[in-house]
This record gives structure tokens, sequence and C-alpha cells, in this order.
């Protein structure tokens, strides 16, 4: 190993894979792992959002009703979703990141099997609500775990990798939908069995992931002097707090929009009106696994911007261009074909999302990491939630193409906001 390297090592930095630990490996693993089933779970409402309702309220899927129903299931979920991101932060700032990562896949892997059962539309309301508290919580404390055991330099990539997990999970949600909704043609309800897989994981974490040192060291020096939530709107942190709050809301905002509604755009564009319900199933599921696989590169892609520019101007770019890729795909009527090649390019600019993951954790003390980065990217599906059903109301008899376009605009905003958020020094990784 060259003098760089035992150099490195000495600052506890690892240069290459080798020199990452057991624990390290495990630490990384559990994040990873939490976010992919995060993924699984996020989608498999979407796969069968309107037929099932549908079905719950004995309408035809084309109502008003519901669609209106539909949104604010979603809508719950959102904020279900920017609540628990608010309370395990503070559970995994006072309690431990393990243990808050524990809790956060046990309570989204409960209340998704759980909605199998509904049989009332407010039933899987509330139960998509609850499972959304974990989802929430799950992001903050992945994120920072993997903060506080790798090293700084591997930062970028950390987050490609991670936000990786959560479209390999959606993937995989897209797969069990095809397996049980096309090939098996069960009731659309099934798919939140696969749901319940996740909680299998917890009984590794719980032996296998300890807590980072970092959070330790923090514990000890502040003894019961911690930190108070009111501490993020004041100075100095009010000032990464309110700009956080802006391009969140904004970005996930035009983002949710675009994720809820464009599959039940799908089913309704006008070359696929004669198509069969398990027909129109199979396109939304292509249409979704093009958005993540796309994603997959632009996490890698949005990674390698900010390792040359910066985490800010990465931000305000990607966001400029989901803008202007989602407003030309909606801007005029197309056909399912020639919608294939928008989704791929609305799916690299999610990128974007990929780098608050390992931006916003370090902008924060270590005793309000998961508390600020968890409220200020959680709290923006709030607004997300609130969208989601006004957007809903641009669509006429399940034609969502203008809400779809003007919610893009909402990333315009975003990319402003981006530029007010202070910047991470740039730590590019040496090579042994």
């Amino acid at each position: 190993m060259s003098n760089v390297a035992v150099e490195k090592l000495a600052d506890g930095e690892a240069v290459s894979l080798r020199d990452i630990s057991a624990t390290q490996w495990k630490s990384g693993l559990a994040a990873w792992l939490g976010w992919f089933f995060d993924g699984l779970d996020l989608h498999l409402y979407t796969i069968v959002a309107t037929p099932f309702v549908a079905q719950l309220l004995a309408m035809d899927f084309k109502s008003d009703v519901v669609r209106e129903r539909s949104s604010w299931i979603q809508a719950s979920f959102l904020v279900g979703w920017a609540l628990g991101g608010g309370l395990f932060g503070r559970v995994g700032d006072r309690l431990g990141r393990s243990r808050a990562l524990m809790l956060t896949i046990l309570t989204y892997a409960m209340f998704t099997g759980l909605s199998f059962f509904a049989t009332k539309w407010w039933h899987l309301m509330v139960f998509r609500f609850l499972a959304a508290l974990g989802v929430g919580g799950e992001w903050a404390v992945g994120a920072s775990i993997l903060t506080e055991t790798w090293p700084t330099s591997w930062r970028h990539w950390l987050a490609a990798v991670l936000q990786s997990g959560v479209n390999l999970g959606v993937m995989l949600a897209m797969l069990a939908g095809y397996v049980l909704l096309t090939l098996l043609q069960l009731p659309d309800r099934s798919v939140f069995l696969v749901g319940v897989l996740p909680a299998l994981l917890v009984l590794w974490i719980r032996s296998a992931v300890p807590e980072p040192s970092e959070w330790k060291l923090a514990m000890a020096r502040a003894d019961h002097d911690q930190p108070r939530f009111i501490e993020l709107f004041q100075s100095p942190l009010r000032k990464i707090t309110m700009p956080a709050l802006l391009v969140c809301a904004s970005a996930l905002t035009a983002h949710w929009a675009f994720m809820f509604w464009f599959p039940q755009q799908l089913r309704n564009l006008a070359d696929v009106a004669d198509w069969s319900d398990v027909e129109k199933n199979r396109l939304v599921i292509v249409g979704i696994t093009l958005v993540m696989f796309a994603s997959i590169g632009g996490n890698f892609l949005a990674s390698a911007i900010a390792s040359r520019i910066g985490y800010r101007v990465a931000v305000s770019t990607m966001c400029l261009a989901y803008f202007a890729c989602m407003a030309l795909a909606y801007s005029v009527p197309r056909s399912h074909a020639d919608m294939y090649v928008w989704l791929l390019a609305i799916g690299v600019c999610q990128g974007v999302f990929a780098l608050f993951t390992m931006y916003l954790p370090p902008l924060f003390p270590a005793l309000l990491r998961t508390t600020g980065a968890g409220f200020c990217f959680n709290i923006g599906r709030i607004a997300a939630a609130f969208g989601t059903v006004f957007s809903g109301r641009f669509g006429e008899a399940g034609d969502y193409r203008v809400a779809l376009f003007y919610a893009s605009f909402l990333f315009l905003l975003g990319a402003a906001s981006a530029l007010l958020l202070p910047e991470l020094p740039i730590v590019r990784r040496k090579t042994s």
C-alpha cells in the first residue's frame, strides 16, 4: 500500500474497497437494503391505484370520484412520509441509528401487508399513511448511517448507489405486479402482500449492525444537554433549513405529481383505449420500469456532476433538466410508443434525488442530523401530497397531460432555491 494510502487510513479514510471495514460494509448494506425495500413499498400502490380504488368504491375507474379518492390516498401516504421523517428522525438522534432503522422497516412492512385486507377506500388510506411513517423515517436514518460510517470522499458515489437501491426496489415491485397481476391474474390487492418481505431484514440488523461511533461520541459529549428541534429554525441553522425546505418541497411536489399521474395517463392514452385491463397493466409496468432503469443511470450521472461542480449547482442543473424533459413530454398529446423515449429522459433527471441523500445530512450537526435532513427532505412531501390532489383536478376523464405539464414548472423554483444552500467541500477519493 502506498504512503498516501497509509496516511489516509491513519486519518480513518479508506482508499479502496479492500480498506472498508466489516462494520462499514454491514452499515452500508443495511442502509441500502432499507432503501431497496422502500422502493418496493413506494410503488405497490401506484401499480393498482385506480383499478383497486375503483373496485373498493364499486365504480368505473375513469370516474372523477375514483380519481379524487385515489389521489387522497396517495396524499395521505406523502403526508405520512413527511411526518415519519420528523418522527423517526428524532428517534434516530436520541435512541440510535440502528434501532430507528429497525423500527422504520417494521412499520412500513406491517402496514403495507395490512393493505391487502382493506375493504373500504379509507381503510387503504389509513394503512398507506401508517406505512409511510416508516418509509419517511428510513430515508433519514439510512442516509445518516452512511454519512457517519463511510469515507467523506466516497459520498457522491454512495448517494448514487443508495438511490439506486430505491430504483431497484421499484423494479421489484413492477416484477411482482407483472407476475401476480398479468401472469397469475390474481386480484389487485395481492401486490400488497409482497410488502411484508422487509420485516425479515430486521432480524439481521438487530444482530449485525452496530451504532455508528460518531453518534455514540456525540451522545457522550452532549450528556443530557441535547439540541432541540426548534434550533433548526434559529441562527445559524436557519440559513440551511429554510432553503432546504423550499427546494425539497418544490422538487418533490413536481416529482410526485409525475410519479403518481403518469401511470394513470398511460392507461388513458388515445391509442390504447381499446386495450384490455391486463394489457394496460402491462403498459404501466413497462413505463415505470423504464423510468426506474433510466433513474439508475441518472443517479450516477448526477453524482459525477456533483463531484465536479459541487452539490448546490448540480441540484439546480438536474432540476432544470427535469423541468425541460417533463414540460416537453406533456406539452402535446403523444402515443404510448412516443412516450417511451420521454420516460427514459425523465428517469435520468430523477438522479437529482440521489444528491439529497449525501448532501443534506452533513449540513446539520450530529445530534440534529437525522432530524434536520429527515424533516427538510420529507416535509416537502406534505406540499407534494396536496400538489398531487390539486394537479389531479386538471385531469379530465383520465387525461392528466395538462396537469403533468403545469406541475413541471415547480422544478424551476427548485432550481433557484438550490442556489441558496451552502456548498460542501469537494473531496475527491485518492487511489492507492
